[in-house]
Order: C-alpha cells, then sequence, then structure tokens
C-alpha cells in the first residue's frame, strides 16, 4: 500500500521516468496495481489546467487507475457545520431531526470513506495487488483511505499501541496539516479558508468499526474522544504544526511532551482500553449498508445525552472482566 502527494505526470510537466521506473520495480512480469484516486475523474481532468491531471495509461501500462471522490475542504467543513448545527437544535421533532441529519451528509461521508478504504483493502487483501493512493495534495483523503485500510487489514494496528504507531506515521509524519485543519473549534462558525475535520471523519469511521466489531479493538471510544479534543486544543505537542519540518523549526519535540507518553502512563492507559478485545487475527469487513453506518452519538451528542448510565455500564464491564 502506497501513497502519493501529487500526480505521477501532467501534460505541463515532463513525464517523471523515475516515477515511472519505480512503479514498474514494484510489479513482477504479468502482475497488475491499481492506482486509486480520491478525486473524481472530473477534478483530475480540470487538475491539468495547472500541470497536474492523471497519469498516461502508456506510460504505467500495468497499473490501473480508479477514482473514488472523496470530500475535503469547503464541503465537509460545511457538512459537519450542518450536523452540528441540527445536533444542537432544542427539541426537534423526529421528522426534522431525521430530515436535518440527512441533509447534513455526514454520515455519506463517513461511508464514502469506508468504501474506498474497503476498495483498497481488496484490492491488497483479495487481488493480492500493489495499490497506489493519491489525491490532490496527499495530506488529507490519501491519509484518510491509506489509514483506514491497514486498520482493516492488519490486527496490530488494532492494539492500542498500534494505532498510536498508525496515528504517528500516517498522520503525523505524513504532514496531514493539523493547524490549518484544525485551527479552531471544530463547531466553529468562523470558517476558515483551509479548515476541514478530515481527521475527525477518521475517528468517526474508526468508531464505525469499533462499533461493528466490538471485541476486534484494543481501545474504546474514550481513546477516539480525547485524539479529538487533542486535535483542537492540547497541552501536548503532538499534534502541534502541519508537517515535520515545522515542527523540527520549532523544536516541538524538545519543548512540548508527548500525548502518547501521557496516554501510556499505566494509571491512565487502563482508562483507554476495551475490556472486551480479543486478538482477532483476520481482516474485519464493515458493513457500509445505511442501517450500518450510524451517528457517533458519544461525540456529536456528548454534551446533550447523559452519560452517567453508560459509563456507569462501562465501568461495570471492566470490573466483571477483570474479576474473570
Amino acid at each position: 500500500l502506497l501513497r502519493s502527494s501529487q500526480p505521477l505526470t501532467g501534460p505541463n510537466r515532463r513525464r517523471c521516468r523515475e516515477d515511472e521506473k519505480l512503479l514498474g520495480t514494484i510489479l513482477d512480469e504479468g502482475e497488475r496495481g491499481f492506482v486509486l484516486d480520491t478525486r473524481s475523474a472530473q477534478a483530475a481532468k480540470q487538475a491539468r489546467m495547472s500541470g497536474g491531471g492523471t497519469e498516461p495509461k502508456s506510460s504505467y501500462p500495468q497499473w490501473r487507475r480508479l477514482h473514488r471522490a472523496l470530500d475535503r475542504g469547503r464541503p465537509l467543513q460545511e457538512s459537519f457545520i450542518r450536523l452540528v448545527e441540527a445536533c444542537a437544535e432544542p427539541s426537534p421533532s423526529m421528522d426534522r431531526w431525521l430530515s436535518r441529519l440527512e441533509s447534513s451528509r455526514w454520515l455519506g461521508h463517513v461511508k464514502a470513506a469506508l468504501s474506498t478504504a474497503c476498495l483498497a483493502a481488496q484490492c491488497l487483501d483479495r487481488e493480492g495487488s500493489s495499490v497506489l493512493v493519491h489525491g490532490a495534495e496527499g495530506t488529507d483523503t490519501t491519509l484518510l483511505v491509506t489509514a483506514l485500510a491497514q486498520l482493516i487489514l492488519d490486527p496490530s494496528c488494532r492494539t492500542l499501541e498500534g494505532f498510536q504507531g498508525l496515528l504517528e506515521r500516517e498522520w503525523i509524519e505524513a504532514g496531514h496539516p493539523f493547524q490549518l485543519r484544525c485551527a479552531r473549534s471544530a463547531s466553529s462558525h468562523a470558517r476558515g479558508k483551509q479548515e476541514a475535520p478530515l481527521f475527525l471523519l477518521f475517528l468517526d469511521c474508526v468508531w464505525q468499526l469499533s462499533r461493528q466489531f466490538p471485541f476486534s479493538l484494543e481501545f474504546g471510544e474514550q481513546l477516539l474522544l480525547t485524539l479529538f479534543d487533542n486535535a483542537y486544543a492540547s497541552p501536548y505537542g503532538t499534534f502541534l504544526c502541519n508537517n515535520e519540518k515545522e515542527r523540527s523549526l520549532c523544536k516541538v519535540k524538545e519543548s512540548t511532551h508527548s500525548l502518547w507518553a501521557w496516554l501510556n502512563q499505566p494509571e491512565e492507559k487502563q482508562k483507554f482500553l476495551n475490556p472486551l478485545y480479543s486478538h482477532n487475527p483476520l481482516v474485519i469487513w464493515p458493513s457500509v449498508e445505511p442501517q450500518s453506518i450510524q451517528l457517533w452519538q458519544g461525540l456529536f451528542l456528548r454534551w446533550i445525552r447523559p452519560s452517567q448510565h453508560l459509563d456507569e455500564a462501562w465501568a461495570e464491564m471492566q470490573r466483571l472482566v477483570e474479576g474473570n
């Protein structure tokens, strides 16, 4: 599973022989690979005006291109704001609530992200093919797909330690611009030009996996909520800046503490573990049917619905598991 930050070639750029050679060496003779583009075919076509576009088929004869459009930027931010407004409306009727939930299109974004990740995972697991994922910049939807595909395929990524490594590798080191995307409160009406809840969408997709496979992830909802909070406001330096270069210039590692170091303290770590966890070596294929994708109430309704009974039930579950 590979990721690319830019289209490999374009009509206004010289052919990149190095890229062609690199992708050519990945595949043996007779093998095929898939280029999974998170832009629509129309968006890729429009990108040719600025020297981007798509890879000429003749230059990559063993690779098949698949377009799976995923929204990012303003469309995703607007969708999230509409969802937050719907959740904050006092005492809506059932019909109005369902209408506003549907019109926000947030669950549609969740479904699209999981579907695209499943496609990448299927190409790897069932076709035995190599997959290259890329999009407009390679720091948003590209990372969303590669990270989710690894969770689906690799049981080591579903442990607490493995999941932290996945976030570090696929989001932080890969250059997701947290400072730009999470500049204000996620629910803020002051919409910055480059704000977008891509990382929140990823966490929502992980929650969907944890709900559909309650025994397969070593961590629980509390970890996902904590990660969401720290992405937007944190006393730790883990999600600061937009890339590794900025973190190095700002000396983030030298002047701040790591979120992971705090999470992994024995007294804290216990709060984030799933008491029902049982190692599952198999691939977990999520359902993306409408009845399977649900609203993440623990996040979107966290200040509206009382959580006391849920917290008590979770504590009792931990007590019973430890007692056995």
